[in-house]
């Protein structure tokens, strides 16, 4: 996720009540677990505990990935996999659309890593946000495709760059690129595929020209503005270290991050 440091992408959504609740609940069981003392009622108790650990442990709560475009290493698809995996990571985001279904489905059984996810092939050059009715069509297509795409693969969001702020006032971008987006939530619900909304120096949603003291407010509010659990956002924590606090981003944002971008960044 990332063209200037590794960075590590969370693929399970990040929900701090879910975590909560399941956190709790171990805590209670163990409780009652530990208050028993007739071995009949301890034992269920003590292998429902033990399933629940278990289950934990085989869904990582953050699961280490990179971009494809981050694997300098030459050869085929199945060739870069199997340089990640030995990098140490867990999977790759894709470039969609525009990859070959085949070939990456051969790439993920032959290395053992997953396709996290994908990020749009056509956002900064194709935008929902361009006055012209006919590029935003061609948005809308390509963003329906890398859909489809991702779902091939076995991804489960795909990153997407909304437009950007210099295709007119803030306003008309901002409802430009939500009517837009609002077209292909259909076949997102229908493939199983989120659209994370990245945070990027697009000169939307915060001032580029502005100080380190802005708000996530306006992301908030586009995000918002969608009214669908198939739209979210992937911070990128790096990106807006210029212009906010990430760790109050994060806090604000809350529940609509579904997955993270973690950098280096130096003011």
């Amino acid at each position: 996720m990332y063209h200037r440091f590794p960075q590590l992408s969370g693929r399970e959504e990040c929900d701090p009540s879910s975590a909560n609740r399941r956190t709790e609940r171990r805590k209670f069981i163990r409780q009652i677990a530990a208050a028993a003392t007739a071995s009949v009622f301890a034992s269920p108790l003590t292998k429902l505990l033990a399933a629940e650990d278990a289950a934990a442990k085989a869904a990582p709560r953050l699961r280490k990935t990179l971009k494809i475009g981050m694997v300098g290493v030459p050869g085929t698809l199945t060739d870069k996999f199997m340089a990640a995996r030995k990098a140490g990571f867990e999977g790759v985001e894709l470039d969609a659309p525009g990859f070959d279904i085949n070939e990456a489905k051969a790439a993920t059984q032959i290395s053992g890593l997953l396709v996290d996810g994908t990020v749009n092939a056509d956002h900064w050059s194709v935008r929902h946000s361009d006055p012209d009715p006919a590029v935003r069509a061609a948005a809308l297509k390509s963003c329906i495709a890398g859909l489809r795409a991702t779902k091939e693969v076995g991804g489960d969001t795909m990153l997407l760059v909304p437009g950007h702020g210099k295709d007119g006032s803030q306003a008309e971008v901002f409802e430009r690129t939500v009517a837009n987006i609002k077209q292909a939530l259909p076949v997102a619900e229908e493939v199983g595929v989120k659209i994370a909304i990245e945070n990027v120096w697009n000169h939307f949603l915060y001032d580029h020209e502005g100080g380190p003291d802005q708000t996530a407010d306006e992301l908030v509010r586009f995000v918002d503005a969608f009214d669908s659990p198939w739209v979210g956002v992937q911070f990128d924590i790096g990106n807006h270290w210029k212009f906010g606090d990430p760790a109050e981003w994060i806090r604000k944002l809350g529940p609509r991050i579904i997955k993270l971008d973690i950098k280096g960044f130096s003011r």
